[in-house]
């Protein structure tokens, strides 16, 4: 007598299959919002580090123009024309030799500007001494970022 062993195959089902790739495409999705709100505070992050280099600049060249170092207009705050001189440097008054003061190595960019083609001074709004915004600002006395979009916290960071 001969005794018939059933064939073993080897190799998954199709419903072993189905319920392995229905348990993988639930794991990404539960790991997308995740993933999407570390990149949302690390661009936060960018912002706020920005934001400080810049205010620290735009403060040191205040306080130089108090101390004498750079000239100041009659009719000047005190504060930077513009972002690129804090950049390109300003004469120091007080320098027999009228060496540079610098503030900034370079200007950060905005992280949250979505058009690629704005350098990175234009990707800031610019607030004047008296209040004024953008074109209208004589002097450059904040910045912030020109986004609309909300932040972590629900605060616009264009109040930032």
């Amino acid at each position: 007598m001969m005794m018939l062993v059933p064939h073993r195959r080897n190799g998954f089902t199709l419903v072993e299959l189905l319920v392995t790739l229905a348990l993988l495409a639930l794991l990404v999705t539960s790991a997308s919002p995740v993933v999407q709100l570390n990149s949302k505070r690390e661009k936060e992050r960018e912002l706020k580090r920005a934001l400080w280099q810049i205010r620290d600049a735009l403060d040191a060249y205040k306080d130089a123009v108090d101390q004498g170092l750079i000239k100041k207009t009659a009719d000047g705050s005190g504060y930077p024309p513009n972002l690129r001189i804090l950049v390109s440097g300003v004469e120091n008054a007080q320098d027999p030799k009228k060496k540079k003061l610098f503030f900034l190595r370079r200007i950060p960019r905005d992280p949250f500007a979505a058009d690629v083609t704005l350098s990175n001074m234009q990707t800031w709004r610019i607030r004047a001494y008296d209040g004024e915004v953008d074109e209208m600002a004589k002097d450059v006395y904040d910045v912030s970022s020109r986004s609309g979009a909300l932040g972590i916290n629900q605060q616009p960071y264009s109040e930032w």
